[in-house]
């Protein structure tokens, strides 16, 4: 089978991670692995923002619980060391779809390299509020952006989950 489709029927997402920090090496390959995801007319209009940092990650993860209405001290991130944040332009009209790529491409090379992954909600909102604005500009980052996902990344704790069976009747041929 073809390596490609073997990860994409492989990877599943992750719900459990060990604290040990993957090597940045790793974490780069998979943000480039996001860069070269397809994206509308070649726009190239998303952002991703590496957060390796564990005081911050942790900040993230306390506002995201909050935002998600959970008790706190849940972590939505499962202990995952890595989040990695993809945000696209917020006037592109194809800004859900291109990120959604981005994000799809990342947790597949993620797979690929040994390495678990679990997209993460909420990222909308947080970026919606000026706490995280303010980030971005302290980051550098110019413009209006809205966060489209967090592709939380580490080692798996445990064995990988089974892959759940395929609904039928999903497929429809117009030949």
């Amino acid at each position: 089978m073809n390596e490609i489709i073997k990860a994409m029927e492989e990877r599943r997402s992750i719900r459990k991670f060990k604290s040990d920090m993957p090597a940045r090496e790793d974490i780069e390959q998979i943000i480039e692995a996001g860069l070269y995801a397809a994206n509308g007319m070649g726009k190239q209009a998303t952002i991703t923002v590496a957060v390796t940092n564990k005081e911050l990650r942790d900040k993230i993860s306390a506002s995201n619980c909050k935002i998600g209405g959970w008790k706190e001290g849940f972590d939505p991130f499962y202990g995952a060391p890595v989040v990695l944040i993809v945000l696209a332009e917020k006037n592109w009209p194809n800004r859900v779809y291109d990120g959604s790529l981005v994000m799809g491409n990342m947790m597949l090379a993620a797979h690929s390299l040994g390495l678990g992954s679990i997209w993460i909600h909420r990222a909308k909102e947080e970026f919606e509020t000026e706490e995280y604005k303010a980030f971005l500009k302290e980051l550098g980052v110019e413009g209006e952006w809205e966060g489209i996902g967090h592709c939380a990344v580490g080692y798996m704790e445990g064995e990988l989950p089974e892959a759940a069976k395929r609904k039928e009747g999903r497929v429809f041929w117009a030949e």
